[in-house]
């Protein structure tokens, strides 16, 4: 009967390999690193190409930041559409938790989850003020864009936009488990060497 022997060397092979599977990452983007002007296109990882967001970190009340200086704005008479944010490439996805608004009131905003060009959800809707108020996406699953919605884009300022990134498919775990299953078996057969 053979007996298999762990080393230091094969427990670190393996946690360096767990330690490399991508997990679920938390992000809340708080706009403090970006430099006034537009949103670059790839951004935290996400893909702003779509609308006019511009960055700007001059206190300006009711535009109120929630965090630091840093918030980001829609073109002014902006629509819908210009104000998608992807969750970075093609068949990414997030769930996304929501951000902080402040602004002019009576630009009543929401949030419209999209997953595959398919509206999912939908949030509340909020009226911004002066005081940062955080909006809820109000929707646990798993989304490739968010749209924010308003009737007075540029009017309001975004914060802490806050996501998690998804955790791989099970076919990354599958090929994981392929991966130390190798490693185990060159290790059996050198130990019985």
């Amino acid at each position: 009967m053979r007996k298999f022997v762990f080393s230091m060397g094969k427990v670190a092979i393996g946690a360096a390999m767990l330690a490399a599977l991508p997990g679920a990452m938390a992000t809340v983007l708080n706009f403090d690193d970006l430099p006034d002007g537009v949103v670059s296109a790839n951004y935290g990882g996400l893909d702003w190409s779509v609308g006019g967001w511009t960055a700007f970190s001059t206190p300006v009340a009711p535009y109120t930041a929630k965090s630091g200086q840093g918030r980001i704005t829609n073109d002014f008479l902006g629509s819908d559409a210009a104000s998608l944010i992807r969750f970075g490439a093609a068949g990414q996805t997030a769930r996304f938790d929501g951000a902080y608004f402040a602004g002019l009131g009576g630009a009543l905003l929401s949030f419209e989850l999209l997953l595959k060009g398919q509206v999912v959800a939908t949030s509340a809707t909020l009226d911004p003020s002066a005081t940062p108020t955080f909006l809820a996406s109000g929707y646990a699953g798993q989304v490739d864009a968010v749209r924010i919605k308003s009737q007075n884009h540029g009017e309001f300022v975004m914060d802490d936009f806050s996501f998690t990134q998804a955790v791989p498919e099970p076919k990354s775990y599958a090929l994981l488990l392929a991966g130390l299953m190798v490693v185990a078996r060159v290790a059996r057969r050198k130990s019985a060497a």
